[in-house]
């Protein structure tokens, strides 16, 4: 979740999903409310720990700290060097994911296909949208994470594209590589106080609206393909406040019209090669997660 995490386009929430913890997930952060708090003062850590899952949510969070701050760098070079390769993976990741969530609808009805269509509508008017810069300030970074944080939590949704829309992507990024504790703590406190607020809500419309839910989430999914399609045109840039040109303004290309308009390799067989590698990827989480469900 922490490596999806990173990645503008990639939802951890999707990984949590495939794996089959996701419900586990929800569960476990909704339970972290004032009347399971109070059992700290009125029958110890203890049983206030079991009542929280408290050791799914420590090796879930461990895993994720220690996953984006080991693959903050990494992730950044790769999209910087061989970004076709990496989009081109991460587009398989997502078309399998899609299928993934769109299986848990075990009767469709012409009710699930039309919300189906308005996540991919809103998933894509969302890529569409052209980036701002806001200010770094805490009180900034603080509201930011809480709206990253619900995206993250959602299959198909990306917190980290919410961040580049912000214009505030790249300042946590560096915030991570360069350890500034400040705008981490605040980021920080920003996602936990949006985590706990959405879960609840997440928990319901689960709970009352299962497969319109799902077919929603597999619609975002599917509208999300928009922004991780590898072969982008970029038409227009704009420079930052710290002097980076980025791209403002991009259109999707076939291979062979990216090649000839931008005079670059379009690398098809290497990028499709990486987009079943992603695939075949979220089959085998899938499987082992089956295999998990059974044996427990």
């Amino acid at each position: 979740m922490g490596a999806a995490d990173v990645v503008p386009g990639v939802s951890g929430g999707t990984i949590a999903f495939i794996t089959g913890i996701y419900q586990t997930l929800l569960a476990s952060i909704k339970s972290v409310n004032p009347s399971n708090i109070k059992l700290i003062y009125q029958q110890g850590f203890k049983a206030f720990w079991q009542a929280v899952n408290g050791n799914f949510l420590l090796a879930l969070l461990l895993g994720i700290v220690t996953s984006i701050l080991s693959l903050a760098r990494v992730i950044s070079y790769l999209l910087e060097q061989h970004p076709l390769l990496i989009w081109s993976f991460f587009f398989g990741l997502i078309v399998a994911s899609a299928l993934h969530v769109g299986k848990q609808i075990k009767h469709w009805r012409w009710s699930y296909v039309l919300i189906l269509m308005v996540g991919v509508v809103l998933a894509v008017a969302i890529t569409e949208l052209k980036p701002s810069e806001l200010s770094g300030s805490p009180w900034v970074v603080f509201a930011a994470g809480s709206i990253a944080i619900c995206a993250m939590i959602l299959p198909g949704v990306s917190g980290s594209f919410l961040l580049v829309l912000m214009g505030l992507y790249g300042p946590i990024l560096t915030a991570v590589k360069e350890l500034n504790l400040v705008i981490i703590a605040c980021f920080a406190a920003g996602c936990g106080v949006g985590l706990l607020s959405f879960a609840h809500l997440l928990s319901w419309l689960l709970a009352r609206f299962y497969y319109a839910t799902m077919s929603l989430l597999t619609g975002f999914l599917l509208g999300s393909l928009n922004l991780v399609w590898p072969w982008k045109q970029t038409l227009s840039t704009y420079t930052n406040s710290k002097g980076k040109e980025l791209a403002l303004e991009q259109v999707n290309r076939w291979p062979t019209d990216y090649a000839l308009l931008t005079q670059q390799s379009a690398q098809t067989l290497s990028c499709i090669t990486m987009a079943v590698l992603g695939v075949v990827l979220v089959l085998a989480l899938e499987l082992v997660s089956s295999k998990n469900t059974k044996a427990s």
